[in-house]
C-alpha cells in the first residue's frame, strides 16, 4: 500500500498562493526532512530528485481564492484534488486536522518523521518559493524574492509604504497594520 504524503507551504503568508503537494515515492530518497529544516540549496537539490523519483501533484491556490473561500476550504479542496490525482488507499497530512476528509490521516510533525510527507513539504515549499521569486519581478517594490510573502518586518513596512498589491490576502488581519 503506497503512502501519499501531503503538506503545504504558504498557509501563514500574507501574499501569494497557498501551495499544497502530495507525493508517493517510487524509491527511498536520502536526507529528506521538513523543508523548513533544510537549506535552500539542499531543498532545491532534493526537489529535483523527488520529482524524478515519485508520483506527485501540486496545487497552487491564489490569494483571491483564499480571500473568497477561506484558507480551510482552500486546503480541503487542494487535498481532495491531490487525492483524485494520486489514487491510493493511504493518505497522511502533516498537522493536527484531517479537514473532515474521512480517508485522510493526520500527524503532527509528520513532515519531520515520514519521508513521503517530508518530500511533499519540499515540493510545496520550493514550488511556492520559486513562484514568489518569479512574481518578484512584477512587484519589485515588495521584494517578494526576499520574504516570499510572509509577514516579516520588511514586508509589513513595504505594505505601510505602498499599500496592498493584488496578490495580498486582504482577508488576513495583520495586527501591525491596524
Amino acid at each position: 500500500m503506497n503512502l501519499c504524503g501531503i503538506d503545504e507551504a504558504g498557509r501563514g503568508s500574507i501574499a501569494g498562493p497557498l501551495s499544497v503537494a502530495g507525493c508517493i515515492l517510487k524509491k527511498d530518497i536520502k536526507d529528506l526532512n521538513d523543508s523548513k529544516k533544510l537549506t535552500v540549496k539542499k531543498r532545491e537539490y532534493l526537489y529535483e530528485i523527488i520529482k524524478e523519483n515519485s508520483y506527485y501533484h501540486i496545487v497552487l491556490t491564489s490569494s483571491k481564492t483564499i480571500d473568497k473561500l477561506g484558507l480551510s476550504l482552500c486546503m480541503k479542496n487542494s487535498i481532495l484534488e491531490i487525492m483524485q490525482k494520486l489514487n491510493t488507499n493511504n493518505y497522511l497530512i502533516d498537522g493536527n486536522t484531517s479537514f473532515k476528509i474521512s480517508n485522510l490521516e493526520h500527524q503532527i510533525k509528520a513532515d519531520q518523521k515520514i519521508k513521503e510527507v517530508s518530500a511533499a513539504s519540499i515540493l510545496a515549499k520550493v514550488t511556492r518559493d520559486n513562484y514568489m521569486c518569479d512574481l518578484s519581478s512584477l512587484y519589485l517594490k515588495y521584494n517578494f524574492k526576499n520574504h516570499k510573502g510572509y509577514g516579516t518586518k520588511e514586508h509589513i513596512e513595504l505594505i505601510k509604504k505602498y499599500g496592498y498589491s493584488d496578490i495580498h490576502r486582504l482577508s488576513f488581519n495583520i495586527k501591525s497594520l491596524n
